[in-house]
């Protein structure tokens, strides 16, 4: 169901708040250059400083200029399973084409209790749902079992952003929940082995300043062309790696900064790089003359 290049979109900020103007050109910018989806309020879009009205907005705006091109997958979750509802019920509502639903961080819940989160989750919406999988922020690892037992139990969950950089559980879930169910990359350096096992795309963060780049990679993974496709992503591996000299979204915040994008505003806890980090960062994006 959703395949391809998909970005995990970062929020623009002024002083004053989410600036909508410039996020409106980051989506044109996206959808100009062949990104597939729109992630807005995920990890890279510092959803856990945005306040229930901007988490709203931002949704509201991602929807209303994509205006159906390409699919928007709202991220929605929450470590309050009662919470996530809500946003999802919000995104729903917006016209998002479906939810991005992290495993509940800091909670550390068991596996029959993240089974009973995302099942509520699931079942208070009609729209697909995807699961994020991430436990390096999150304490807790989707194990193959639960994710299978959802798919099983709600027909709506039909994919899982894998970020555990795991790619025998990749290989794993894609067995246990069947040709249908969507298995996505969430690491941009892992796309391609990912979609060797069966993945559709990525969810990257690469793709807010390399949109065209990202979706050369996946698109030529799946019309087969392998050999063309570890060619090109070879090329970008610098950059990828440069995107986390530091914890996303700061480098690549930066990045469109430096890049004239949008602003590198960053909510605390993050903040702006270490110096050694930033001239990392600079001298990568003059290696691929970005700025």
């Amino acid at each position: 169901m959703f395949k391809g290049s998909m970005v995990a979109l970062v929020t623009p900020f002024t002083d004053h708040g989410v600036d909508e103007w410039k996020l409106a050109e980051l989506l044109e910018y996206q959808i100009k250059n062949g990104t597939r989806g729109i992630i807005p309020c995920g990890t890279t879009g510092e959803s856990p400083t945005l306040s229930h009205e901007e988490h709203d907005r931002v949704i509201e705006i991602a929807v209303d200029v994509v205006h159906k091109r390409i699919p928007v997958i709202a991220g929605t979750g929450s470590n309050s399973t009662s919470e996530a509802v809500r946003l999802t019920r919000h995104a729903e509502e917006s016209g998002a084409d479906a939810a991005l639903v992290v495993t509940p961080y800091y909670n550390k819940p068991t596996q029959k209790g993240l089974y009973l989160h995302f099942k509520a989750v699931a079942d208070s919406v009609k729209i697909p749902i995807i699961l994020y999988n991430i436990e390096g922020r999150c304490s807790r690892n989707i194990e193959t079992p639960t994710i299978a037992k959802l798919v099983k139990d709600c027909k709506n969950i039909v994919g899982v952003k894998e970020a555990s950089g795991n790619l025998d559980q990749a290989k794993a879930v894609k067995e246990a929940c069947g040709k249908k169910f969507d298995l996505i990359s969430g690491d941009d350096a892992l796309t391609i082995p990912m979609m060797k096992l069966g993945g559709t795309g990525v969810i990257s963060v690469l793709a807010n300043i390399m949109p065209k780049e990202v979706a050369e990679v996946v698109n030529l993974m799946l019309k087969g062309k392998v050999k063309e496709a570890e060619a090109k992503q070879a090329k970008l591996m610098p950059i990828i790696k440069a995107m986390f000299v530091e914890t996303n979204p700061a480098p690549v915040k930066t990045a469109c900064g430096l890049m004239g994008l949008c602003s590198a505003k960053l909510r605390l806890p993050l903040c702006e790089l270490e110096h050694e980090n930033l001239m990392k960062l600079k001298t990568t994006l003059k290696q691929f003359k970005l700025i």
